[in-house]
């Protein structure tokens, strides 16, 4: 699906599983957000496999840099060369569960963030390594607003905001 991000046109491509199980807004998916001339701007990984009821079985946060870098020099090098590391920490996004036609339940998938800056463009990204060790999220180039503290560039990985942008639901592909 086109969409803009910071005024530019991208591509927003979501895979949902076949079988239709918790599919839909805030349903398992995997997402990717890439320029017009292929660039990877933001991948997110939403699945079962990250719901996390004890947050210390997240890798600990030099484990978590470790794998963040490994996926940094596979998949957007030019990163690394003017990081500034913010923080890592633990993050929280909700995934619902289907139980049914009218019934879910929501859960919370958790990953260890490692945010950074780009000392040269000012702009952040991060990556967020999840409990098995994989990348759960990646996200690049993101603007953000100082006053009044919060993020400027669109969020369309993020399926709380697609929710409001789209009304409700995703567009439908054939």
């Amino acid at each position: 699906m086109p969409v803009k991000v910071d005024g530019k046109t991208a591509v927003l491509t979501r895979f949902e599983k076949r079988s239709g199980e918790n599919n839909g807004l805030y349903g398992e998916h995997i997402s990717t957000v890439t320029t017009e001339d292929g660039r990877l701007k933001g991948f997110v990984r939403m699945d079962l496999k990250n719901v996390v009821t004890d947050p210390k079985v997240l890798p600990q946060p030099a484990r978590a840099k470790a794998i963040a870098d490994g996926y940094l020099t596979e998949v957007a090098s030019d990163l690394l060369q003017d990081r500034e590391i913010l923080w890592v920490d633990v993050h929280e996004e909700t995934l619902r569960i289907s139980h049914g036609a009218d019934s879910y339940q929501d859960v919370k998938v958790q990953g260890m963030k490692v945010k950074s800056r780009n000392t040269r463009t000012g702009l952040y990204f991060w990556v967020i390594v999840g409990a098995d060790e994989e990348v759960m999220v990646f996200e690049r180039d993101i603007r953000w607003i100082i006053f009044p503290g919060k993020r400027g560039t669109e969020k369309w990985l993020h399926d709380a905001w697609l929710a409001k942008k789209l009304g409700g639901e995703l567009p439908h592909s054939e």
